[in-house]
């Protein structure tokens, strides 16, 4: 029999912790982390937006409506989404803009209004986008009236302006609830 001397099970796993010290590879530095923000780039007419996504619940295609009597006509309709009922409103008619037609691109943006929730017809959704935050900039004075108090600064990437379009703003203005006409 062979006299190995007995290791505690410690001091196994300071040896090994060792072994890896002295063998092991070096981390790679940690390279400069930049915040991101991702919204939801739609258009609306001839310009396009950003929804920022925490705004943002669902993306739908325009479900079947029902019409509701004496209300605005930029409310298009009620429908019922799993279950729930789900006012859709046209944002370009509600911005006083020529209504949006229903086309294969339209789309349904669900956004959360106070303790319901509302859907918002635009023309089209390119998808998600993301931007560093450092790209922010404050919003010019350049934008269309109807649109000026929910937009929310912009972001500048590769000379291009993508407006943010606040949903939150939207859903909290005094006229957007009152669709009575």
């Amino acid at each position: 029999m062979t006299n190995t001397p007995k290791i505690s099970p410690f001091r196994l796993l300071q040896q090994l912790e060792q072994r890896g010290h002295e063998h092991g590879a070096e981390l790679p530095a940690q390279e400069e982390v930049h915040e991101e923000w991702v919204g939801v780039a739609f258009r609306l007419g001839g310009a396009v937006y950003l929804a920022p996504m925490s705004d943002v619940t669902e993306i739908l295609t325009c479900p079947q409506l029902s019409q509701v009597p004496r209300t605005k006509p930029w409310l298009k309709g009620l429908a019922n989404v799993r279950g729930t009922l789900l006012p859709v409103m046209d944002l370009n008619g509600y911005l006083g803009r020529q209504s949006s037609a229903l086309t294969r691109l339209s789309r349904v943006l669900v956004i959360r209004c106070e303790e319901s929730m509302a859907g918002l017809l635009v023309d089209e959704v390119l998808g998600m986008r993301h931007f560093e935050r450092n790209e922010w900039r404050a919003l010019n004075q350049n934008a269309d009236d109807a649109v000026q108090p929910y937009l929310d600064g912009a972001f500048e990437h590769d000379g291009e302006s993508w407006p943010v379009f606040s949903m939150r703003a939207l859903a909290n203005h005094p006229l957007f609830l009152k669709v009575a006409s």
